[in-house]
């Protein structure tokens, strides 16, 4: 028998699909109040740790002679020209070597073009062997030494790359906003947001010297709070993701914490690293290795709990006399395949970012324990399995959730309750 409309209204948003495409009906007054009471001293707590923490931009430092801090200038290549690299390596005023492999040279002259020397050139001499190449006309970064001499003032840093970048952001915009519409708008939104947190005020905070792991936790928690309800509307089901979503990252920050100190990782693993702790002695590495990995782990667990919310939400739609427990058993069934790709994703994107580490312990051609052992190594497997453990366990604790939400969902007091008596009273009189 076809349930009639009112009931459907009132016991699930039976036209929304996916991630919520749709308004979402109000939940019951008592639901309101207990997500009101988990989820606005939560907030509140945030703002706060925001303003205690809040950093005023990134400490000044001595300079330390390490070339971090040089000034930079515009350039671009104005000429260009083949020279023997044999001519090249006689000269005394170029260094030796690289002309060995190939009587090929390039010598480029390159332009200044900011800066009080805007204008005057200087020469560079580009062996076979160099794996950056220029082209005339190509836009440089110019690293400047004010205190050197007139001739060695200017040294190629990097290539301009503005404009492909700004391409390409153009482009990602437009392809968000032409398939997610309004809410493409506000997930640009929310991406600026986020990225405005993370350069105001957890990289400074950071670099004032509060602990990284507390930074973290405050700066993922506004950017999870900011991202979501701006990209899903503030209403039940998207607050049910929210704590799902911090459950589950609290969970990563133990496991983190833990496995970190008994793993004895140092966090002092790259040139990255080692410069940031020349500069800024105080900053505890162990910490930054530790909020980056509840930082990178926030957005793939957003994706997983908005989608096992949404879920059991669209099966409350389709099957409204479904109880709790066949919910969160149909909910698991979605959420186990997500599982499947989701860890997958993680693990393929952390060793896509270590794969030059890799190919360094192929070429070495040391055995699979050395290599797991190594501090370089041990610190991408901790980070992978530690998100990837707090990710599957997002799925049935989020999915538990909402099912007991949206079944504990009733109509609000000023919709009418269908009443089946009077048909049932003609078929008596019949």
């Amino acid at each position: 028998m076809e349930l009639p409309p009112p009931d459907r209204h009132s016991l699930g948003p039976a036209h929304t699909h996916g991630h919520g495409h749709g308004p979402v009906p109000p939940v019951s007054r008592h639901l309101r109040k207990v997500i009101a009471a988990i989820l606005v001293p939560f907030a509140a707590a945030v703002v706060v740790g925001l303003c205690v923490l809040w950093p005023g931009g990134a400490p000044g430092h001595a300079r330390t002679g390490i070339g971090f801090d040089q000034q930079t200038r515009g350039g671009k290549v104005a000429q260009l020209a083949d020279v023997s690299c044999k001519a090249v390596d006689a000269a005394p005023d170029q260094p030796p070597g690289g002309g060995k492999v190939s009587d090929a040279c390039q010598k480029a002259t390159i332009e200044v073009t900011s800066g009080p020397d805007k204008g005057t050139t200087f020469t560079q001499i580009l062996h076979p062997d160099e794996t950056r190449r220029f082209t005339k006309g190509q836009g440089l970064v110019l690293a400047y030494a004010p205190n050197a001499p007139q001739g060695l003032r200017y040294s190629v840093s990097d290539v301009k790359r503005g404009f492909p970048m700004t391409v390409l952001a153009l482009l990602f915009a437009a392809v968000v906003v032409l398939v997610g519409r309004l809410r493409g708008v506000m997930a640009l939104v929310a991406l600026v947001v986020s990225f405005a947190v993370l350069t105001l005020f957890i990289l400074p905070a950071i670099l004032r010297g509060h602990d990284p792991l507390v930074v973290a936790v405050i700066g993922g928690s506004a950017i999870l709070l900011s991202s979501l309800y701006l990209c899903h509307g503030l209403n039940a089901r998207t607050s049910v993701a929210v704590i799902g979503t911090l459950c589950s990252l609290f969970l990563i920050a133990a496991l983190g914490s833990g496995f970190i100190s008994r793993s004895h990782l140092t966090g002092n693993t790259s040139d990255e690293t080692g410069v940031v702790h020349t500069l800024y002695p105080h900053i505890q590495l162990k910490g930054i290795l530790l909020a980056g990995i509840v930082i990178g782990s926030l957005g793939v667990l957003n994706d997983v709990t908005v989608t096992q919310t949404s879920a059991v939400w669209e099966l409350k739609a389709a099957d409204p006399g479904a109880n709790w427990r066949t919910l969160y058993a149909a909910g698991m069934r979605i959420g186990r395949d997500h599982i499947a790709s989701a860890v997958n994703t993680l693990v393929m994107a952390y060793a896509g970012a270590a794969l030059p580490l890799l190919l360094l312990f192929s070429i070495a051609r040391a055995g699979v324990g050395q290599v797991a052992g190594s501090e370089l190594v041990a610190e991408e497997i901790v980070r992978t399995l530690v998100g990837s453990i707090g990710l599957v366990a997002s799925v049935p604790l989020t999915t538990l959730l909402a099912a007991l939400v949206v079944n504990a969902d009733r109509p609000p007091a000023d919709t009418p309750a269908p009443a089946p008596d009077p048909p049932a009273r003609h078929r008596h009189r019949k």
